[in-house]
């Protein structure tokens, strides 16, 4: 039973206001956000100096280590694998020198980790410190 025959419905319509007032909202957030990004931006000059570089190098000791577990020492083969003899054959390589040397352990990638820690302990009873290994970048990268 419809007893409203004579009224005219009205039309259902959706008020924009408040979503233009959210957007409007947003926008000045990103615009205000956006400016504040740049002037948090610092330019700085960094100082030069022109200096001499320097004429010695720093003294290297080469040790080579392969995977049967031979050393070499600056291109030179050591009779004696054991730490004693490999120590001994990195205070010849230094030649009296009193700079300390850096070793350069390039050790195969397929030797035991044994042989790496032989080489080690050897330069720590020569009392040489300095101890880097050397590496390959892999061919994908």
């Amino acid at each position: 039973m419809n007893f409203q025959r004579g009224k005219r419905h009205e039309e259902l319509e959706m008020n924009l206001v408040p979503l233009i007032d959210v957007l409007l909202v947003i926008i000045i957030f990103l615009v205000v956000s956006a400016t504040f990004s740049r002037t948090s931006e610092l330019q700085i000059n960094l100082p030069t100096a022109e200096a001499n570089a320097p004429q010695e190098k720093p003294l290297t000791i080469e040790v080579g280590v392969d995977a049967a577990g031979k050393y070499i020492v600056n291109g030179k083969g050591i009779a004696n694998s054991s730490v004693e003899g490999i120590s001994a054959a990195l205070q010849a390589a230094v030649n009296g020198s009193k700079e300390e040397p850096t070793i350069i352990i390039n050790a195969d990638a397929k030797s035991a980790f044994q042989f790496v820690i032989d080489v080690m302990e050897a330069s720590r009873t020569a009392g040489y410190t300095h101890i880097t290994f050397a590496t390959q970048s892999k061919a994908g990268s």
